[in-house]
């Protein structure tokens, strides 16, 4: 098979992979951690919180992969933002990794507290809050910022090099524009999972969804990649 193509379908198959996985970790683990007796729900629910912190920890493998997938074709046109890009889904990986041990984490916490006796309650419920505050903090507010700028860089350089559709790139632009904006919502007090900062984040999902599909069935503009190569062919001579 050719390398390029290879790239695109290997970038597709992450691009799915860590989308698929932050979502169910999401689906599984928000209705416990956000029920007024959390602690209780964490104890009951301990195999959703530890599948959850799972994929958690899976979606953070992928992302970090996306990027470094991408890495051989984007470096063509810009080998700094091409860098610069899997740097900041690095950085996104390592918050992920972060959010899958305040998960299992809070597992300990919910066992601890429905064996205490109710003089301590106060101290497992103090420390429950202290972990789901980090939690919130390392996964709506700094993964994202990672993931957004990370995203930018890899959307501007598809736009500009045409190694797929403009309406394709543009629309991973604006929405990962619209994603920042949620982060940043969150982090001056917005909820991380309000309407507001849902409604913010849904396109960059469906976009991602959309290039995953068009990776693994068309791959990169063949045309768009000769010019690539050619421009860093041209780079290395002038070296």
């Amino acid at each position: 098979m050719d390398p390029n193509r290879r790239i695109a379908i290997t970038a597709g198959v992450l691009f799915v992979t860590a989308t698929v996985a932050s979502l169910a970790s999401t689906a599984l683990t928000n209705p416990i951690l956000t029920a007024s007796d959390y602690l209780s729900k964490v104890n009951s629910n301990q195999n959703e919180m530890v599948l959850g912190a799972l994929l958690q920890f899976l979606a953070s493998v992928a992302s970090a992969g996306i990027a470094i997938s991408l890495y051989p074709v984007l470096k063509r046109y810009d080998e700094g933002l091409a860098l610069g890009s899997v740097g900041l889904r690095l950085i996104e990986a390592v918050f992920g990794i972060v959010v899958a041990v305040g998960l299992l984490t809070l597992v300990t916490v919910g066992q601890d507290f429905a064996s205490a006796g109710s003089s301590n309650a106060v101290y497992y419920q103090t420390m429950g809050s202290v972990i789901k505050a980090q939690n919130n903090w390392a996964g709506f507010v700094f993964l994202a910022l990672a993931f957004t700028l990370g995203a930018l860089i890899y959307y501007y350089i598809f736009y500009r090099s045409r190694l797929i559709p403009r309406w394709l790139s543009g629309w991973g632009f604006i929405a990962a524009a619209m994603s920042l904006s949620a982060a940043i919502l969150v982090a001056f007090g917005n909820a991380p999972l309000s309407t507001t900062t849902i409604l913010l984040n849904v396109p960059i999902a469906v976009q991602e969804m959309v290039l995953a599909a068009w990776l693994i069935v068309k791959g990169f503009d063949r045309v768009a990649l000769d010019s690539l190569s050619a421009k860093s062919a041209s780079r290395v001579g002038v070296t």
